[in-house]
């Protein structure tokens, strides 16, 4: 499995939120979830910080412990970065830090996988573009989302709308009739979108962050061939830089209303079989 992989902080924030590693055979990217500065969070320690941790324990727990299912993993990881700072912070605040999770891993003959939250991943299969997601998210704060995208992206009342929208979220965040992501609850880890691929005709995969994939759902400028092509022909590198050029011709998303102008991207690209690498 060969490996190439970018991250860009959002040229409006001084952290990048996001969290990408690789090893011989797994990847891992973790988003950080942004929060609205006039929301607390109850932790000091932050967005970024909770990112590096969770992907951190992530990572070595997939590859050290490879018999443990992905979502074993991440649930153990969740406890373990909980465990990290439960002394200093308020772990019971509704705004506690929180991430989207997505995982590809080798296995024998096989790849597993695993999707929390807005992450993607895409497998190139002999019938087409596998595209796994979880659009949970998307059904919690319909209101909120509608009256923040009459604003201007940027503007004190499109601030406001986006803080009003993320405490929605908040009421919703790991509950049966909502979404759920990577936060304090271990639980979570088991609502997971997984499963077990037979490695026979895979051919070529990704691993994004919604700030990447945002050419494709929120742009609408890529399809999925189309996008998997630019990162096999140019790199994940050309993709984020795709990504920037949108934001910037639309600083005030009124062609593409958005919760933020910018946001972090992250991309990783993989080669399955090397026998088809060249094929482009």
């Amino acid at each position: 499995m060969q490996v190439t992989l970018a991250s860009r902080c959002s040229p409006d924030a001084t952290s990048n939120e996001d969290f990408i590693a690789a090893t011989a055979g797994c990847v891992v990217v973790v988003d950080g979830a942004s929060v609205p500065a006039e929301l607390g969070t109850g932790c000091r320690h932050g967005t970024a910080w909770f990112a590096r941790q969770l992907g951190t324990q992530l990572l070595a727990l997939l590859t050290t412990q490879a018999d443990r299912s992905p979502a074993d993993s991440l649930e153990q990881a969740i406890t373990n970065v909980a465990a990290l700072h439960a002394d200093t912070c308020d772990l019971g605040h509704p705004g506690s830090p929180s991430a989207t999770v997505a995982i590809l891993r080798e296995q024998p003959g096989c790849i597993d996988y695993l999707v929390l939250g807005d992450t993607t991943i895409l497998l190139e299969e002999p019938a087409g573009i596998r595209v796994v997601t979880d659009d949970r998210l998307e059904n919690v704060a319909a209101g909120q989302h509608s009256a923040m995208h009459q604003h201007a992206t940027g503007s004190a009342e499109h601030d406001h709308s986006f803080a009003e929208l993320v405490t929605e979220q908040r009421r919703h965040r790991n509950h049966p009739d909502g979404f759920w992501v990577a936060s304090t609850d271990p639980a979570a880890a088991q609502h997971a979108l997984t499963d077990i691929v037979p490695r026979e005709g895979l051919r070529r995969a990704a691993v994004l962050s919604d700030g990447a994939t945002r050419l494709v759902d929120r742009f609408g400028l890529l399809e999925w061939p189309s996008f998997l092509h630019v990162l096999a022909e140019q790199g994940p590198d050309a993709i984020i830089a795709q990504v920037r050029a949108a934001e910037a011709s639309d600083p005030d998303g009124q062609r593409w209303p958005r919760g933020k102008r910018h946001d972090d991207a992250t991309a990783a690209y993989l080669v399955l079989n090397d026998a088809t690498a060249s094929s482009g």
